[in-house]
This record gives C-alpha cells, structure tokens and sequence, in this order.
C-alpha cells in the first residue's frame, strides 16, 4: 500500500470505530438541551407526615358546599359565629382552630355540613400554609404588591409611634370589607390589627437560661 492508502485505510477505520461514540454524545448532548430548553416543573403539594392535604381539601370542598347551600355570605357567617369575617374564611379552609363554643354555632349556621367534618376542624391542628400558585392569583399578588411596596413607609410609622417591634400576626385581627369613594365606585377595606410586640434588650439578669461555658 502506499502511505496515501495506507492513512485513507487507518482513517476510515477511526470514523467506524468512532462512530457510536460521536451519536451516544450527541445524543447525551440534546438531552441536556432538552432539559435546559424544557420548562420547569415546579410542583406546589405539601408533603406531611401529620396530615392530609387531599383529606384537608376534600373537607374544605364539602364546607364550602355547605356554606353555598346556606346562601350565608362570609360577613353572615361571622355575625354567626362572632368572629371576623376573614377568621370564618379560614375556618372553612382550614387554616384556623375551631373551638368547641364556636362549633356549635358553625353546625346551626351550616345544617348541612357533617357533623365528622366541624369535629375534625376541632380535634386537629390546622397546618398554616399556603400553596406557592397562590401567588399567581392577580387578587393575592396584588396585595402582597401593596404590602411590599409600602413595607418600608409602614415599619418607619410603627417605630415613630410604637417603638422597636413588630405587629403579631398571632395576637391579630384581620377584616375585610368595602366602603364607597367620592366619585360612587366600590373600593376595597382592609384592616390589620395586631398587637405590637417591641424587640427586648437581652439582659443577662432577665436571661432564664445561662449560654453553656467551657
């Protein structure tokens, strides 16, 4: 063979021999653009050893059945229930403590909702939570907007007539309603009222547990 035939015979075998190995990184190499092109799933149920979302879910769903079938609105169900019209919204999803007081009321208002389903808010703890999507909702979303936005504005008020602390969101109250504007238009109410809880010097003396020494 000449040395021309002999590199032309020495090439073609590298192509065959090196052929699958140029396809299998080609293809590891569209699987990792594919992953990179392909959008994000970002997956919004909680996982708890304590409890049942799908349970949680089923039974808000049946509550808020009731609650249709009883044509009662939020603000109805409050007066009802003596509690603030948001407190009752979270009753229904869950999200607050039913007490036994208030349970009996909730079984008159709601005829139509189990008796199992107002003993479960009673006897368990609610998980205070709330599903990431949330967020998307315009209505959510723009009132986070609006909290954020004037963040700064609300805790320089709070210093200049409370001092160094913070409103509890324990302590608290929270109402919604409407009130009407100058030109006949519908304008949203909310209210916040919360303790103010002011950060303490930490004073050895009122310290109950000493920091462990070497």
């Amino acid at each position: 063979f000449t040395f021309i035939e002999t590199m032309t015979m020495m090439i073609s075998r590298w192509a065959i021999n090196a052929a699958p190995r140029t396809m299998a990184m080609a293809a590891r190499g569209h699987q990792q653009a594919s992953r990179s092109i392909a959008p994000k799933i970002i997956t919004t149920s909680h996982c708890y050893s304590s409890i049942s979302a799908t349970d949680v879910a089923d039974r808000t769903k049946r509550l808020l059945d009731a609650k249709a079938q009883s044509g009662l609105t939020y603000d109805d169900l409050a007066s009802r229930l003596g509690v603030t019209n948001t407190y009752a919204a979270q009753l229904l999803l869950g999200q607050a403590k039913l007490t036994e007081e208030t349970a009996v009321k909730l079984q008159e208002a709601l005829p139509d909702a189990s008796k199992d389903d107002i003993q479960e808010i009673v006897s368990s703890f609610p998980m205070r939570s709330f599903d990431e999507n949330i967020m998307k909702e315009p209505n959510v979303y723009r009132t986070y907007e609006a909290i954020t936005h004037y963040g700064e504005a609300i805790k320089s008020i709070i210093n200049e007539q409370c001092g160094d602390g913070i409103m509890s969101a324990i302590d608290f109250y929270c109402d919604v309603g409407t009130t009407t504007g100058k030109h006949g238009e519908k304008r949203v109410v909310i209210t916040f009222n919360g303790k103010f809880l002011p950060h303490i010097e930490q004073k050895i003396d009122d310290n109950t547990v000493k920091g462990p020494r070497d």
